[in-house]
């Protein structure tokens, strides 16, 4: 195969469906493809992971296998029973760099031990909207400095597992509106706002060695009033990659696209126009996920981008450069992971400490309060959990199980749950299902779902004792007999708070 169609294809992240690599992945990694992305539906259990990226590389001894695994509500890895590590906002809440770094450096070396070595994490969008409907609790916060200290620490905690971090959503994804899976996000603020409010979590990054970048989809006027982000020579020659006595971040590392298949940028230009200007801008390697996971689009995606350099429209030299890019993460990536296979003790129960410590505790009305997983109120018998649940944004998924009705049945027998949406959310309804047991109510971002705030404010004030758990960004004030913020909704977090609920926390 010709150097320029071996190029056209190292610079592609296709996903494909199915807990074995199917045979056209593995054909097209011979033929000079460098990188694989996974997700939820390529995993099953550890040891399934561990075989199939065995495979891969046994065709290619060092090929890219990443994936997206934040770790609190963005969970790969655990997509069907929840994660092991708190998200984003719970560390933020916390704010201990060190424990940051440390459950970054578990998350790899679980991540490296089933034979992946790059992901795309960490967020380090500064969640200046708390209406943001895709990132919320995947934020370290609003506030710049805090994003930036636990950006760090979480690509320093990463790598040091030999997996190499990729910082997203450049410049910052965290005032915005509109999901870019579903539209175009448009951020209008001017130059020095985004200097001094989105771009510190990325400069940190950079300094602290971050070995990949996401581009964010999104339309930034002030840098680009016509380009989104992915594809604008602005946004990613003039600030990115700018060396920093010229006001930009001076990155050198590997630029990826967020998904190319994005309603943001397919709507508009399709997959394989985008994915050619994103190449042009300066994007070295091009995300393809979601529902295009088949063989025909990545050679869709070749064959485009091979035409535009044949035509003139991408330089040769561009292309070049992107795909010894991916070879450059690679080889670093094949001797990181070998160095941090030696003596890299495990740390299991990190997550279930960070997400004790992120609790909130607090009693509205006035009965004391208690914080960073405090004495819960004792409960002698069962509760009935009311969960309610509004529906996931794309890049959670609808798969993954939230909450805390498991825990507390386990350690309150006779538990009951109901879950509970728009039209069934009914205090009366709540109340005949609880039959006389005390209500713990679970909700995820309050403040951004009129129907829940409504029918939470009549639960509680139907009975005054109900507990209140937020799961999601603590943006309401705090309502029930006892109110909790997890600060999000992976599965330690539902366990930290069913031990407040239950009092099994020391204190």
């Amino acid at each position: 195969m010709d150097t320029l169609t071996r190029d056209a294809l190292t610079v592609l992240q296709p996903g494909f469906t199915g807990t074995t690599p199917p045979d056209w992945v593995l054909r097209r990694l011979g033929e000079g493809l460098a990188a694989v992305g996974l997700f939820g539906r390529n995993v099953a259990t550890p040891e399934q992971l561990a075989a199939l990226t065995a495979r891969l590389r046994a065709e290619r001894d060092d090929v890219l296998v990443a994936i997206d695994e934040e770790g609190g509500d963005v969970t790969r890895l655990e997509v069907r029973t929840g994660s092991s590590f708190p998200g984003n906002l719970a560390l933020g809440a916390v704010d201990d760099p060190d424990l940051t770094r440390s459950v970054a450096r578990e998350l790899g070396r679980r991540l490296a031990e089933c034979g992946i070595n790059l992901n795309w994490a960490p967020s380090a969008d500064v969640n200046s909207d708390p209406d943001n409907p895709v990132i919320g609790v995947r934020s370290f916060g609003a506030d710049p400095e805090l994003v930036a200290r636990h950006t760090a620490a979480y690509v320093e905690g990463l790598q040091a597992a030999g997996v190499a971090a990729c910082t997203k959503h450049f410049p910052g994804h965290g005032d915005t509106s509109v999901d870019s899976h579903d539209d175009m996000p448009r951020v209008g603020v001017d130059l020095p706002t985004l200097r001094a409010r989105d771009l510190p979590p990325f400069h940190a990054a950079v300094a602290a060695g971050t070995k990949a970048v996401m581009s964010a989809h999104i339309l930034l006027p002030a840098l680009d009033p016509r380009l989104p982000a992915t594809l604008s020579p602005d946004v990613l020659h003039g600030l990115l990659r700018a060396p920093v006595e010229r006001g930009g971040l001076g990155f050198d590392g590997l630029i990826v696209t967020d998904g190319i298949e994005m309603r943001a940028i397919s709507a508009a230009w399709g997959i394989e126009r985008g994915g050619v200007l994103a190449l042009a801008a300066g994007c070295d390697a091009i995300c393809v996920g979601g529902g295009h996971s088949d063989e025909g689009t990545v050679l869709r995606l070749r064959d485009a981008i091979v035409d535009a350099v044949r035509s003139g429209e991408l330089p040769e030299e561009r292309l070049s450069d992107a795909a010894t890019r991916v070879r450059a993460l690679a080889r670093w990536a094949s001797k990181a992971g070998e160095g941090a296979r030696e003596g890299s003790a495990p740390t299991p129960d990190i997550g279930l400490t960070a997400a004790r410590r992120a609790l909130r505790v607090t009693a509205p009305t006035g009965r004391g309060a208690s914080g960073g997983g405090a004495d819960g109120p004792a409960r002698e018998g069962p509760v009935h959990v009311a969960a309610y649940t509004p529906s996931a944004n794309f890049a959670v998924g609808d798969e993954t199980p939230w909450g805390i009705a498991a825990d507390l049945a386990r350690l309150l027998p006779g538990t009951s749950t109901g879950n509970y949406g728009p039209a069934t959310a009914d205090a009366d309804a709540v109340l005949r299902d609880a039959d006389g047991r005390p209500v713990v109510a679970v909700v995820r971002d309050v403040h951004r779902h009129p129907w829940m705030a409504t029918a939470l404010a009549a639960l509680v004030a139907a009975r005054p004792d109900t507990v209140v758990v937020e799961m999601g960004l603590p943006q309401a004030p705090p309502t029930g007999a006892l109110h909790i913020a997890t600060h999000g909704a992976a599965r330690v977090c539902g366990t930290a708070a069913a031990e407040a609920i239950a009092g099994r926390i020391a204190g």
